[in-house]
């Protein structure tokens, strides 16, 4: 098993070695504190001992080495997501669509103030849509759709007014659909395939989180 043993990197950088610890609990060996197994080995290259993970596939960073993209969509990946994830700060674009990722959306994701792109559908997450995802202020993209959620839509992220594409079809959600901000231009067909959601909202007239 891997053991992590504190580097000078992870004081200056919180977020690089936030990624490392990720790596860790990704391939300790007994699966313990798993968060993702990787049968095509597509991350063979994530070495948690290097000081550096911008080193790795499907990795990115700008130029001061701080994590801005992880591109693990479609890779046979399962698992769940890990709170750690909320410690890069400097990530805009979280792309796991197509994967079997189980569990819950962490809502530490919240805390990820640049993320433009969340990009979790098609895989088989449960649990509720975090309301802490409202303070994504610099979200465009979210796309959960063709996963296991339930609860309502959270009303936080109509105030996210950079947000341009919702997709939440196909899962089980309930309530009624927001009509405010954003929402006002996401097609219907972004909320289909939730047989407990009502239809959109009547301001004044109806309580959202009706059938939940």
């Amino acid at each position: 098993m891997l053991h992590h043993q504190s580097t000078s990197a992870d004081m200056w950088d919180p977020c690089t070695g936030a990624l490392r610890r990720l790596a860790f609990l990704s391939f300790d060996g007994d699966g313990g504190g798993l968060s993702l197994r990787d049968p095509g080995g597509v991350l063979q290259s994530w070495d948690p001992t290097l000081v550096n993970p911008c080193t790795w596939f499907h990795v990115t960073c700008d130029r001061d080495n701080r994590v801005t993209r992880l591109d693990l969509g479609n890779l046979n990946l399962s698992g769940h997501l890990v709170p750690e994830l909320g410690k890069l700060d400097h990530l805009q674009y979280l792309e796991l669509y197509k994967n079997n990722i189980q569990g819950t959306i962490p809502s530490e994701l919240g805390n990820l103030k640049n993320l433009i792109s969340l990009d979790l559908y098609k895989n088989n997450i449960s649990g509720t849509i975090p309301p802490t995802l409202g303070k994504l202020t610099s979200l465009v993209f979210l796309r959960l759709n063709g996963n296991r959620l339930t609860g309502p839509i959270p009303r936080e992220l109509a105030g996210i007014s950079s947000l341009k594409v919702v997709d939440v079809s196909s899962n089980d959600l309930c309530g009624t659909i927001p009509t405010s901000g954003p929402f006002e231009h996401i097609p219907l067909s972004n909320f289909e395939k939730n047989p407990r959601l009502e239809g959109p909202e009547l301001q004044g007239l109806a309580v959202y989180d009706t059938n939940c």
